[in-house]
């Protein structure tokens, strides 16, 4: 049977810092990443991509304020619906235009994702997960008061809404993803982390919140039983000491190695921590190895050649 990988691509392989997010800008960047996917699909891999969509929704939502007197306003797990349509439509468009032309021929499916999260998480009480655009302080307290939001100021650029971000606990579409799997379809899902949502009952309902993105990766990739969950980022390997003249990247980590640079603070929470964590939560329950690295060096990190693997170890 074919290897299964789970690739998350990270937010600059879509939209590009300083660009303004145009979708011809959007399209172009998608292109340049498609080919070390597709040469992975010549290696002989099943491929489920997820991908992030924060600056997206952020758009989403400005459109939402500057047309609240026209339109009815829609809220976040909508808004993350939508970017996760609109984006696995550039991507799978993308991606069959550069097989196409590589004379390459295969299905491929967006399937947008719900994912469950515990309506009794921490972080429904302690929001933290910056979104859309930035505001003076004025207009914080103004929009909080009418609209009983959290904003909190962000690194000196003014003031940002802030919901909560919990932990994914189940891929509602598991099932409908394994059988495309089977059938042998490129897979595009967990879009921006998925659209959260609690269970009540027998029923769902989406909720205002934010779930990292290679966190639900990593649940995918475990609950489809994946060999690899591969995290892309913008550095070929991870290092520690980071910046500093002692710099070191690292080519392996046990799961154990891992954990004792985490809690050595090696790896920030706004930048290698969530993928860190997620690595060791796809390794610590499952069966296969975790890779981060660059999308560039994708094919060269698979073979061991580069990027930073961590596998279950000691």
């Amino acid at each position: 049977m074919k290897k299964v990988a789970v690739i998350a691509i990270g937010g600059n392989a879509i939209l590009q810092e300083g660009q303004r997010g145009t979708v011809e800008e959007q399209f172009a960047n998608v292109l340049q990443s498609c080919e070390p996917i597709i040469d992975l699909l010549s290696e002989g891999y099943n491929v489920v991509l997820t991908h992030g969509n924060g600056p997206q929704v952020g758009n989403n939502l400005l459109r939402v304020e500057r047309a609240s007197d026209i339109v009815p306003p829609i809220p976040l797990d909508v808004c993350g619906a939508e970017t996760q349509g609109s984006l696995g439509y550039i991507i799978q468009q993308s991606l069959y235009n550069r097989m196409r032309e590589r004379g390459i021929k295969r299905n491929i499916a967006t399937v947008i994702t719900q994912v469950v999260v515990d309506k009794g998480d921490p972080a429904f009480h302690n929001p933290t997960k910056p979104i859309g655009p930035f505001y003076t302080r004025e207009k914080a307290e103004e929009m909080a008061r009418e609209k009983r939001a959290v904003f909190r100021e962000d690194s000196g650029r003014g003031y940002r809404r802030v919901v909560p971000s919990p932990k994914p606990v189940e891929i509602v579409e598991k099932e409908a993803i394994k059988k495309l799997l089977a059938e042998d379809f490129l897979i595009i899902a967990v879009g921006g982390g998925g659209i959260p949502v609690i269970r009540e009952g027998g029923t769902l309902r989406g909720v205002e919140a934010v779930i990292d993105k290679d966190h639900a990766s990593a649940l995918l990739a475990l609950e489809i039983d994946a060999d690899y969950l591969i995290v892309l980022t913008g550095v070929p390997q991870v290092a520690i000491n980071y910046g500093k003249e002692n710099q070191r990247f690292l080519k392996s980590m046990t799961a154990a190695e891992a954990k004792e640079h985490l809690a050595a603070g090696q790896f920030p929470a706004g930048s290698m921590g969530p993928k860190i964590e997620a690595a060791l939560r796809f390794v610590e329950k499952g069966e296969g190895a975790a890779i981060i690295t660059s999308i560039d060096r994708l094919k060269e990190a698979l073979q061991g050649e580069t990027g930073t693997r961590i596998i279950k170890g000691g």
